[in-house]
């Protein structure tokens, strides 16, 4: 009946096997009973014949053989990598039916991505290598209800598989155990222990012999079982977009979810890839065969940001509900880490960041990481970097609105706008301490913990790492109420994304901010946006709304009395006069900008335009009068410091040499330029410096050697995803092409 219908035998038919067995097996030896269970002997019972000289019985062969695997589901599909690599665990010699050594698979994820349902699908598929039969058990480690079943339980339950009678089940569990692993020895049984909540649940009920093959799941992930048993570890995660589509045609049929594709991406993408969420909405569908697959779309993005549309009246299907069972097992400063990190404007979070959003020291917040880490409630997806499935954060959101008041959830924002903002600001001033715009900040809260960062490398690892957070947190800090922190730290990256030119980004955080230094009615702050905002458009070729936002801050700063704000200001409006070729318009901004920045002593800021106006001269021709001004600029970039300044003015001087034919004299001021800027890890400005040396290059006949600083500059580019590598792969494509080297010009 098990092996050709999956039925199990009755207790009727169980018991004829066994006294059809007894006839001929040996008798399975008396235990120990249970306290409790009928046979088991009274406190005066006694031999009923003289003792005979004890000696160790093998306990007989199962009598049954069990197969108590739940149904598989028949609408599996999917997770072909998964199946493959658990598959690749099976030793060859579970086929032939010689020894093989013991197997265990534990498979670990968060809740609702399908552990379960996987483990089942596997079992069935491979349960014919296994002839003594399959047990199984869940052992309830995450039950709302607290009814975990115990190692104790669970080994009854086998034993009684077994064909162990109730009366002769040890009571002790180290007796259960050892009986358990004796009837399985020299047997090839498959073992599913699901729902498993660490690995001391779990290890009782291990078979201790070759042959066998233990199937674990939990939400947890079971360190002790992969280091001290061998387990061999599988992480589930969401399923791909592909899976989820065809997820979705196993259950609603492909017709109907192939005539709307939209709207079957939009629920693939609102459910998260998440199987469960996935199942709770397709079985929505299926009870609304009349209804588009557009209208259930529109019913999840109407309740987005909340699990009401993976609600049910089934627990186990509920959403909710089963994102509780984890969360309610973590301690009381885990759980408040899960729900305060709702708050983070994503999508990922560092270590330091999450202290912040906590308030905890971070050695403290390492562990409680760990803890969601492990619970499967969050993802450490880099190296101290930790992601959330949007379905869990929705639910975090929810708990925290629950659960914490209006003071905590504000002063946890706080905090971490506070992070990012004085950490922000640290990396900018190492990366570029002469051009950091000079912003008063408020201090941050004793609580909060930005980071400090030592070096350039770390200041621009850190910036690149976290540009996606920080472009979120500008938006977030706005819409919570911070709108002083919105547009200090959109200010505060305004040098970073032009360099990496990411200049659609910067625009739409300009935008934020000066919409928050309005509401405000913060004139330093809408000056500020107002600049950057203005030279970011005419980074876009919007010189129209370029200089309308220019001319505003222009206004402000003087009102303000601000003198370096509108050199700063004339300079941006100077330098988007030479990209349209008005090279005299851009030298009258530059002359009162060099007469704020004496009128303040900004010794820097003097140096910059110094250069500014020589690099004006090249393009207009005036080469000699350039290299004045550019090697004043030079001296005085040095005698201050200012060494990505001085490196600055060198590539300038290279320049007006080129366009002289002075093309070792160029090469000379190239060379140190780049040698500046390897020393002070600006990536970009190196690449540039590289472009001119290889145009030198060329001009000198050298086609190979230019080719190969264009490549090394390209590289750069490449690695910053910088707009300019595009030109530059044309260049070198072009170039690549020449029969012969390139003849020697001038100008």
């Amino acid at each position: 009946l098990a092996e050709q219908l999956g039925v199990a035998p009755g207790p009727e038919l169980r018991a004829a096997h066994r006294r059809l067995l007894s006839r001929s097996a040996p008798a399975v030896p008396l235990a120990p009973a249970e306290p409790g269970h009928p046979g088991a002997p009274g406190p005066m019972a006694g031999p009923s014949h003289p003792a005979e000289p004890s000696r160790p019985a093998a306990p007989a062969a199962p009598a049954v053989r069990p197969a108590q695997l739940p149904p598989d589901l028949t609408a599996f599909s999917g997770r072909r990598a998964e199946l493959a690599g658990i598959h690749a665990l099976l030793p060859e010699g579970a086929e032939s039916g010689s020894p093989a050594p013991l197997v265990i698979s534990a498979i670990d994820g968060m809740a609702g991505v399908g552990k379960t349902t996987l483990a089942v699908h596997w079992a069935h598929r491979i349960a014919h290598r296994f002839p003594d039969g399959q047990l199984y058990a869940n052992l309830r480690g995450f039950d709302p209800a607290g009814s975990m079943m115990s190692p104790n339980e669970a080994l009854r339950t086998f034993l009684h598989a077994l064909g162990i009678p109730p009366n002769r089940v040890p009571a002790d569990l180290d007796a259960k155990t050892a009986l358990y692993r004796s009837l399985l020895a020299g047997r090839r049984t498959l073992v599913l222990l699901d729902n498993v909540v660490d690995s001391s649940h779990v290890r009782p009920l291990l078979p201790g012999s070759p042959g066998c093959l233990t199937i674990v799941t939990s939400r947890n992930q079971l360190h002790g079982l992969i280091a001290s048993e061998g387990a061999r570890p599988l992480t589930l995660g969401p399923l791909s977009a592909a899976e989820s589509h065809e997820a979705l045609a196993r259950r609603l049929g492909a017709d109907r979810v192939g005539a709307e594709p939209r709207a079957v991406a939009t629920i693939v993408r609102l459910c998260g890839r998440l199987p469960l969420a996935l199942a709770v909405v397709a079985a929505r569908a299926a009870t609304r065969p009349s209804f588009s697959l557009s209208s259930v779309a529109a019913e999840l993005l109407a309740s987005r940001g909340n699990l009401d549309a993976f609600a049910g009246a089934d627990p186990h299907t509920d959403a909710r509900t089963v994102f509780s069972w984890s969360y309610r097992a973590l301690d009381p400063e885990a759980a408040r880490l899960f729900r305060l990190l709702a708050l983070h404007p994503g999508p990922d979070v560092s270590t330091a960041a999450a202290a912040s959003v906590a308030g905890r020291p971070l050695r403290a917040t390492r562990a409680l990481l760990a803890a969601l880490t492990g619970a499967h409630l969050l993802a450490e997806h880099a190296p101290g970097r930790y992601t959330c499935h949007d379905l869990l954060r929705a639910y975090a959101m929810e708990l925290v609105q629950d659960h914490d008041t209006d003071e905590t959830r504000r002063a946890a924002r706080h905090r971490m706008f506070d992070h990012y903002l004085h950490t922000a600001r640290t990396a900018a001033t190492l990366l570029a301490p002469h051009r950091t715009e000079p912003l008063s900040l408020s201090p941050p809260r004793p609580d909060a913990a930005p980071e400090h960062l030592d070096g350039q490398d770390r200041a621009e690892a850190w910036l690149a790492a976290e540009r996606t957070v920080l472009l979120s947190a500008v938006e977030h800090a706005r819409d919570h109420q911070f709108p002083r922190h919105a547009w200090q730290l959109a200010v505060t990256l305004e040098l970073f994304l032009d360099r990496r030119g990411h200049w659609q980004e910067q625009t739409a955080i300009q935008r934020t901010a000066l919409g928050a230094a309005r509401a405000l009615s913060d004139r330093l702050g809408q000056a500020h946006t107002h600049r950057t905002l203005g030279f970011a458009e005419g980074r876009l070729g919007r010189y129209d709304e370029a200089d309308g936002h220019l001319e505003r801050a222009l206004e402000l700063f003087g009102k303000l009395g601000e003198g370096d704000g509108r050199a700063r200001t004339l300079r941006a409006m100077a330098f988007l006069a030479n990209a349209r070729g008005r090279h005299q318009r851009a030298l009258d901004h530059y002359g009162p900008a060099l007469d704020h920045y004496r009128a303040s002593a900004h010794l820097s800021g003097q140096a910059s335009v110094l250069n500014e106006i020589g690099w004006t001269h090249i393009l207009r021709g005036a080469y000699e009068r350039a290299l004045t001004h550019c090697r004043q600029a030079v001296e005085l970039h040095r005698r201050i410091g200012d060494s990505a300044g001085e490196a600055a003015a060198l590539d300038s001087v290279g320049y007006a040499y080129h366009h002289m034919g002075r093309y070792e004299h160029a090469l000379t001021s190239y060379r140190r330029a780049v040698a500046i800027y390897r020393e002070i890890s600006d990536r970009y400005l190196e690449a540039d410096t590289l472009t001119h040396q290889g145009d030198t290059r060329l001009a000198q006949g050298d086609l190979a050697t230019a080719l190969a600083d264009w490549r090394l500059a390209l590289e750069i580019l490449q690695e910053l995803n910088h707009p300019d590598a595009r030109v530059l792969g044309g260049k070198l494509r072009q170039y690549r092409q020449w029969p012969h080297p390139a003849p020697a010009r001038g100008g």
